[in-house]
């Protein structure tokens, strides 16, 4: 059976909607959805009802799925200087939409990791970030000895290929002997390319085969809703994710790694100076 493997979706049911779409065209018979389905984009509850009215759809566990939850029982998982500071609206807007729709604690029950099994085929694990936890990037740039240590599987066994998401790039990498493969991102792409990622799967007697997928979608009404669903009125982190939809590049975590060197607050003056040196650098 040929697989679709998906992620990082991030609420944005247009490049979802263009996904399973190509996904159907090209006979995928099954969907694993890995993770962070939710949160940044304005269509949080309309994305995860649309893949929840399937019954084709397996799913793990991503670090915005399960941060919508913890920011809505205020967990002391989270520092707790987060929940007054304004900067983090449009992570309590989409945790209050979630709830609002009966959907917030559906993540709870999705596993971390999926192995796919074979007869005569390496063993495959999908993870969100990795088996360890679902913010650890795993990309062509993870040194060979972590990748040993992650392919280790509980049983004794050994995993041929790693599949991860998270970090919204494709890979298709070799190290160590390990294949490691990045589904990149369907909703929130950081790579220039602005088109839906994913992968589909497919065991044949050679082997395992992957084929990496772009899809081309009209992002002029996701765009839209960010400001008529009222997710943009929500905050700074709000107009980030918007504009990394339209540069399809990465600049909510340079952002904040930024102001962190910096000992900066989050505010519209460090977001106008940050832009200044990527424009800058851009420049010159």
């Amino acid at each position: 059976m040929r697989l679709a493997i998906l992620a990082d979706i991030h609420g944005n049911a247009d490049a979802l909607n263009a996904v399973l779409r190509d996904a159907r065209q090209q006979g995928a018979g099954r969907l694993i959805v890995n993770g962070d389905v939710v949160n940044r984009g304005p269509d949080s509850v309309q994305v995860l009802q649309t893949l929840l009215d399937r019954d084709d759809v397996t799913f793990t566990l991503g670090n915005h799925d399960d941060l919508l939850r913890l920011w809505h029982a205020r967990s002391d998982v989270l520092p707790p200087e987060w929940f007054p500071d304004p900067f983090w609206g449009a992570t309590a807007w989409s945790a209050d939409q979630l709830d609002g729709a009966g959907l917030l604690h559906v993540p709870a029950a999705w596993p971390m990791t999926l192995t796919l099994r074979e007869p005569g085929l390496p063993l495959v694990q999908v993870a969100h970030g990795t088996a360890d936890h679902y913010r650890e990037s795993l990309s062509d740039r993870t040194p060979a000895e972590r990748v040993q240590a992650l392919r280790r599987a509980p049983d004794g066994e050994q995993y041929g290929v790693l599949i991860a998401s998270h970090i919204h790039r494709p890979v298709d990498a070799v190290i160590d002997g390990t294949w490691v493969l990045n589904t990149g991102s369907v909703g929130s792409p950081a790579t220039g390319d602005p088109r839906a990622q994913y992968l589909l799967l497919d065991a044949t007697p050679q082997g395992w085969q992957v084929t990496p997928r772009a899809v081309p979608y009209d992002r002029s009404g996701v765009l839209a809703r960010f400001a008529s669903s009222g997710l943009l009125g929500m905050g700074l982190s709000a107009e980030i994710f918007r504009q990394e939809v339209v540069t399809a590049r990465s600049l909510y975590t340079p952002y904040w790694a930024w102001t962190e060197q910096e000992g900066l607050p989050r505010t519209q003056a460090t977001w106008d100076a940050f832009l200044g040196t990527l424009n800058a650098r851009a420049a010159g």
